[in-house]
């Protein structure tokens, strides 16, 4: 029996897979792990119900799922493939209000991309969610998880990963600090980004990601925010080691 259920929502980077006018293998493939909507993850245990980063394609990935409550969104950064979903919360203010946990930088700005959600004087239909600012390595609780922020790097932008539990979610990645490591030992779930083969200014390539896995020492790896540069699945998968492979839409993960 799962103690968290993790749902991967969508493994892609912020074109998707297949990119729009693309007519590569990956793109033209019929094998459905090689279609990538935006990276998001749904977390769940028997306390509640957790969402990390709600981009643009969030509608079509969370309508199949049963409508339940949403305890709590937790922003990784400001780009709009992990934040371009936010208005697509409406629906689920009908269980009542929904916090969204970002840093303070963040959630500025989401006020200014946002500014009907977070005015004074709202008018109806809006979201009724609300903005708690967050720091790195100041624990929080939000649908029962006790849930820390590790500083990460996206190039020179400072973004969020997060740890709940044996499970850490870190998307756009390139670079992880002497301390951030500390804060990833004891996993038994490691989801972690790996954009394509040849290395890329901000975010990590296929060796970079196994690189990090390896030092981090997760019990199991997955791989996320991929695009259509890293290959088919099928073939890509067959050279991972044996405890780490490419995650997919739609893919459940019990811990």
């Amino acid at each position: 029996m799962c103690k968290m259920k993790i749902t991967i929502l969508g493994s892609g980077t912020s074109t998707g897979v297949p990119e729009i006018g693309c007519r590569c293998e990956v793109c033209t493939s019929d094998d459905r792990r090689d279609r990538r909507l935006r990276t998001s993850i749904l977390v769940e245990t028997e306390a509640g119900r957790i969402l990390i980063d709600a981009g643009p394609d969030f509608r079509q990935q969370i309508e199949p799922l049963p409508f339940r409550k949403i305890d709590g969104v937790l922003i990784t950064h400001e780009h709009y493939d992990h934040v371009g979903g936010i208005d697509d919360l409406r629906p689920f203010c009908r269980f009542g209000e929904i916090p969204v946990f970002a840093e303070k930088e963040m959630a500025d700005k989401l006020r200014t991309r946002l500014p009907y959600c977070f005015g004074v004087n709202k008018y109806p239909g809006v979201p009724n969610i609300v903005l708690q600012e967050i720091e790195p390595g100041k624990s929080f609780k939000a649908g029962g998880m006790e849930i820390v922020p590790i500083r990460v790097m996206h190039g020179k932008l400072p973004i969020l990963g997060f740890r709940i539990g044996r499970m850490a979610f870190l998307t756009d990645v390139l670079t992880i600090s002497e301390e951030a490591y500390k804060d990833l030992q004891g996993l038994d779930v490691l989801i972690i980004n790996a954009l394509r083969i040849k290395a890329h200014p901000t975010h990590q390539s296929l060796e970079e990601a196994l690189a990090k896995a390896e030092r981090i020492g997760a019990r199991r790896t997955w791989f996320i925010h991929m695009s259509h540069h890293i290959g088919l699945h099928r073939e890509v998968e067959k050279i991972l080691p044996e405890d780490i492979r490419l995650a997919h839409d739609g893919e459940v993960i019990c811990v």
